[in-house]
């Protein structure tokens, strides 16, 4: 929503501004055309020759989170918490025996149905399950800090892949005033090859060149560098999640006592959206 509010925003006052200081919109919109083809055209290309067919549907699939918004909720923040401690709670008292149908079919398990949300989520899954599965098949011997590295290395794969779409905005941000030099300097070059043309001929083909080079740093300041700032903000808020899933599973396999293991993992959460601990314990007191 704010993301569209911005953009109404930010071409409302540009070009708003512009006319009101007595700009004529008609060569800017007679030149936007090929100058964004150009300009876009080689943002379009440069991105293909630099990134894989995945790293490109990763760069649509964050264009579209931009505008839709962090994938997990607060909610889902503490069902996280709440369904991993509940999964440990099996390990500690009921052993890794009991535990195995629920981490190797999470789709039949009882307690990942509580959590539909969760429960159709691969990455939360995995990210709960393949470290207890360890669990399960060593009998529950493995030493935690092995656990925990195998669940760092897992989490930061995870938001490798994550980040990946924003760096490649800011680096389309980046690139985009040089992109709108080069489309300026082509309107130059067809500039000069009129030179013999009557002056207001001539101004009309320099301005029509300038609106490269102002759309260039627009689309960079305007657009792509805010887009990737954003997208930032929204990977942040999302990846809190596993690392609440993290905190539960190491506390409890150090022992700790069911509150200070979810204090451990709400700690973690930002306080805009960090819940009370009194909440997460009446939660799983079932109240």
């Amino acid at each position: 929503m704010f993301v569209a509010i911005g953009i109404v925003v930010l071409l409302a006052m540009v070009f708003g501004g512009f006319i009101l200081a007595g700009g004529a919109m008609g060569p800017v919109l007679a030149a936007l055309p090929l100058e964004f083809m150009i300009i876009g055209g080689a943002a379009v290309g440069a991105t293909l020759i630099g990134n894989s067919m995945h790293e490109v549907k990763l760069l649509g699939s964050g264009f579209g989170k931009v505008f839709k918004g962090p994938k997990y909720t607060d909610q889902d923040h503490i069902d996280a918490i709440a369904l991993t401690s509940k999964l440990m709670k099996v390990l500690r008292s009921e052993g890794a025996v009991a535990l195995e149908s629920h981490v190797t079919e999470p789709g039949n398990s009882a307690i990942f149905s509580e959590y539909p949300r969760l429960q159709s989520d691969p990455v939360v899954t995995a990210m709960i399950c393949d470290p207890l599965t360890l669990m399960v098949v060593s009998s529950g011997t493995l030493d935690t800090h092995a656990v925990e590295d195998v669940i760092d290395s897992a989490i930061k794969t995870q938001l490798h892949e994550m980040d990946e779409p924003a760096h490649m905005i800011q680096s389309l941000a980046d690139a985009l005033p040089a992109l709108g030099i080069v489309a300026a300097v082509l309107g130059i070059i067809k500039t000069m090859g009129a030179i013999d043309q009557p002056p207001e001929i001539l101004g009309k083909m320099i301005g029509s060149a300038l609106v490269g080079t102002f759309l260039g740093v627009l689309l960079a300041y305007g657009f792509a560098g805010p887009l990737g700032t954003r997208l930032k903000q929204i990977n942040t808020h999302d990846q809190q999640i596993f690392h609440s899933i993290k905190q539960v599973i190491i506390a409890s396999l150090h022992g700790y006592p069911q509150p200070l293991v979810l204090e451990a993992a709400r700690s973690g959460l930002p306080p805009a959206h960090r819940p009370k601990l009194t909440d997460l314990l009446d939660m799983m007191r079932g109240r």
